[in-house]
């Protein structure tokens, strides 16, 4: 990691979808592995190119269905998750899991959010799992993003944005 890409005081927002839910050759935009491919557009300003071709054969790929969390699923993956996150040391100051993704804001001392958020996803995925409310292969997709964040001003603007997916239907918890 540069020295641009170093996070304020060690806090990184993270985000992911569920298993099926975004797609290579999304019509909503997209991002290949590592950036290998640059695509314009995003899922505000969809790429102009189509992808359909790439999109069909990605979901070709598929083994299973996408996976769509009920409210249940949601509450039951934050609980999870925070448990998971908490009992590793993670300052965590908010999190939301709606139908298809996830969101947090947490610091990662090690600067290594990507190890410790995908042992929370997988033990999300188990217990729920054990509880007959996760798939057989898990609720999440491999990858996930993780942006550092830059400075405090970034910070206190990625909590409300955090939360407002409360107003989507996500489940919030948030650091009392």
């Amino acid at each position: 990691m540069d020295v641009a890409e170093q996070p304020w005081n060690d806090w990184y927002h993270c985000m992911g979808n569920t298993y099926g839910t975004w797609l290579p050759g999304d019509p909503r935009g997209f991002r290949t592995r590592d950036h290998r491919e640059h695509v314009e557009g995003d899922y505000r300003n969809p790429p102009k190119e189509n992808y359909d071709q790439r999109h069909h054969k990605s979901k070709d790929l598929m083994t299973r269905d996408p996976v769509y969390l009920t409210p249940r699923q949601r509450a039951r993956a934050v609980e999870e998750f925070v448990k998971s996150l908490q009992k590793r040391k993670v300052e965590l100051i908010c999190l939301s899991i709606d139908r298809v993704h996830f969101h947090l804001l947490g610091r990662f001392r090690d600067h290594n959010p990507r190890k410790w958020v995908g042992i929370a996803k997988k033990e999300s995925s188990h217990y729920l799992k054990q509880e007959n409310l996760a798939p057989v292969g898990g609720l999440w997709a491999t990858r996930f993003e993780c942006i550092p964040i830059a400075d405090r001003g970034h910070q206190i603007w990625t909590v409300p944005y955090i939360l407002n997916h409360k107003k989507k239907g996500g489940v919030t918890w948030f650091l009392k």
